[in-house]
């Protein structure tokens, strides 16, 4: 039992890596990461292929399986609804529309909306909208949280004219590539609105770890 749970922990330790190499990983790259034989890591790489969760290129290097699309897109309902609470206070307090925005095929798209209950006039965001991800609140946080700043990014007409938001990366801990940020009808404060924005992001990289 020991050893299955080992085993376990070497693999999905292994995807994390790979998932994390963009020119993939030589088996005795994985070894030493590891800190395993190189017997080990083809045992591994063997078995995460025949789930189409890893693969082997044309020069040896290990790099990610067509199938962890499939499992991102499953998963993408689970991290929509474990953000939501934190989009609604956001939404309700600085009545402007909160989103929580992920990088996907190297494009933003809105993986939930969330629009205030109280105000007369908001703009409507739609889930599933996507744009490039240097365009925009939301795609420039995600680009910022590459490089760890700034805190958050403001932006101004680049989407929808007349529309102004303010957007944070979500912290890399929760494993995936986000932003959760607000856009309103009319210009917001940036040292008013920035740390509610990056505490919401905060907030809900706690609630998907």
């Amino acid at each position: 039992m020991a050893e299955t749970a080992q085993t376990l922990d070497r693999g999905l330790r292994l995807l994390g890596l790979v998932a994390a190499s963009p020119a993939g990983l030589t088996v005795t790259e994985a070894a030493t990461a590891l800190g395993v034989g190189r017997a080990v890591v083809y045992r591994l790489v063997t078995t995460l292929a025949g789930h189409g969760l890893a693969r082997r290129d044309g020069e040896g290097r290990i790099r990610l399986g067509a199938a962890v699309i499939g499992l991102a897109r499953r998963a993408q309902p689970v991290v929509a609804e474990a953000a939501r609470p934190a989009l609604r206070r956001l939404a309700e307090d600085l009545g402007a529309t909160a989103h929580l925005t992920i990088a996907d095929n190297g494009e933003a798209l809105a993986l939930a909306v969330v629009e205030p209950t109280w105000t007369a006039l908001h703009v409507g965001y739609r889930t599933g909208i996507r744009h490039p991800l240097d365009r925009g609140a939301a795609g420039q946080a995600i680009l910022a949280g590459r490089t760890g700043r700034p805190p958050y990014v403001v932006s101004s007409g680049e989407l929808q004219e007349g529309a102004h938001g303010i957007a944070a990366s979500v912290p890399g801990e929760c494993g995936i590539e986000a932003s959760v940020g607000v856009v309103a009808l009319a210009p917001l404060d940036p040292v008013a609105v920035g740390p509610r924005v990056v505490a919401a992001a905060a907030e809900v990289a706690s609630a998907l770890t």
